[in-house]
């Protein structure tokens, strides 16, 4: 049976952590786990690698990953935090090479805006990004991987997350950014296997979820197991791990997942 490595890029908020300027405990902590580049997730199957998101640190993830090879790349939504660093994406398309980018026609839209440059044909130049948009209007597949989007709220901005499923394997769910999950999501992550979820802080915010949310969707949905991710400088990782139940941990930038 085929199997998925997933490796945690980035955990961190749009801010980042530490945050500039900061002088809180979690920011001059010395915990690596303390740490956080903003999130995104790279997956690594036999027939296919891809990259959920791109974010301002993405040449500095890929650096410390040692990532050679991105077949595709999935979008969540266009906040800055997880597209800006699309143009270095250009080392995976060298040699003339298109490179597949999946997402909503909302954040496709967004990105065709911001990075004109490589979206209106004119600038075809070895060295320069060729992607290949792929807008997602439901389930597709990468490699031997059905990927099925996930529809939450997050804020005005439509936003999704991605169930990954292996043939005849366990199922993963990636959701970043979230606030609620819509009807049709929850049916979709009925006793997932593993679930990647949003889990700011422990306080109230109005587009995500707080550990007390991100909590309460877990128990509704059943999962198996459960991984917490996109903290702000709120969350100390050794004290606020220590907090959860069994099954839920903590995601870390540089955490590799088998599944």
């Amino acid at each position: 049976m085929e199997t998925m490595q997933v490796t945690f890029l980035g955990t961190g908020t749009s801010i980042g952590v530490p945050v500039i300027g900061c002088d809180c405990a979690v920011c001059q902590s010395t915990d690596p786990k303390n740490k956080r580049l903003r999130s995104s997730i790279y997956v690594k199957t036999e027939a296919c690698c891809w990259v959920v998101d791109t974010g301002p640190d993405f040449r500095t993830q890929c650096l410390r990953e040692n990532i050679r090879r991105v077949d595709a790349v999935l979008y969540t939504h266009g906040h800055m935090d997880h597209v800006v660093g699309f143009d270095d994406l250009r080392r995976f398309t060298f040699g003339d090479v298109e490179l597949p980018i999946h997402a909503t026609k909302a954040c496709l839209d967004d990105l065709k805006r911001m990075f004109d440059f490589a979206f209106n044909g004119e600038n075809r130049y070895t060295g320069y990004i060729k992607p290949a948009p792929h807008e997602i209007d439901g389930p597709f597949r990468l490699g031997n991987c059905t990927v099925t989007p996930l529809p939450v709220t997050h804020g005005k901005l439509e936003t999704i997350g991605f169930h990954f499923q292996m043939p005849g394997g366990p199922g993963f769910a990636y959701v970043s950014d979230c606030k609620t999950l819509l009807p049709e999501t929850v049916e979709a992550l009925k006793d997932v296997d593993v679930l990647v979820l949003d889990a700011l802080r422990f306080t109230s915010h109005p587009t995500h979820m707080n550990f007390d949310e991100a909590l309460a969707a877990r128990e509704f949905l059943g999962a198996r197991r459960t991984w917490f991710t996109h903290f702000s400088d709120e969350v100390d990782h050794e004290k606020a791990e220590a907090t959860l139940p069994k099954g839920v941990a903590l995601a870390y930038d540089g955490l590799k997942l088998e599944i």
